[in-house]
């Protein structure tokens, strides 16, 4: 199938995202490339989310009963990134559902406009113990509705 001109993934503006998180390149993240490789975008998308969520305290990794398992992920790339440039990780929630969260995050280059690259990931809530779902938290949801 091939893509039209609008089906194509275009860079997104930072008025499209809700809060921003500085994450610092590390020597480690160039590839043999000499930029950032792909799966420390990734990395990168489960920073900002969870380091979020543990700042506003509806996420506690070690004593919670409640825990996201990625079910699915996503990435586009525009421009490339690279040691040693700061990054700046716009977030936002396109779809919160009874058990699941759709986040979407954009990277940028610091103080660009446009995203280097942005992309997705979608978190079912589950019994840490059974996992099974559950419902989201009525704190957890509370701070995601300021992100839609």
């Amino acid at each position: 199938m091939s893509e039209t001109k609008s089906d194509k993934p275009q860079a997104a503006p930072r008025t499209a995202y809700k809060v921003f998180r500085t994450i610092s390149t590390r020597w480690m993240d160039n590839d043999a490339y000499g930029h950032v490789n792909n799966v420390v975008y990734y990395s990168w998308f489960d920073t900002a989310v969870n380091a979020y969520l543990i700042e506003q305290g509806v996420l506690d990794i070690h004593q919670g009963e409640t825990i996201g398992l990625v079910i699915e992920t996503q990435c586009n790339y525009f421009s490339a990134l690279a040691f040693p440039q700061t990054v700046e990780a716009g977030i936002r929630v396109a779809r919160l559902g009874t058990s699941s969260v759709r986040y979407e995050v954009g990277l940028f280059a610091q103080g660009e406009p446009l995203t280097a690259a942005r992309g997705h990931f979608i978190h079912v809530y589950v019994d840490k113990q059974t996992r099974r779902p559950v419902h989201l938290p009525l704190n957890l949801k509370s701070v995601l509705e300021t992100l839609v």
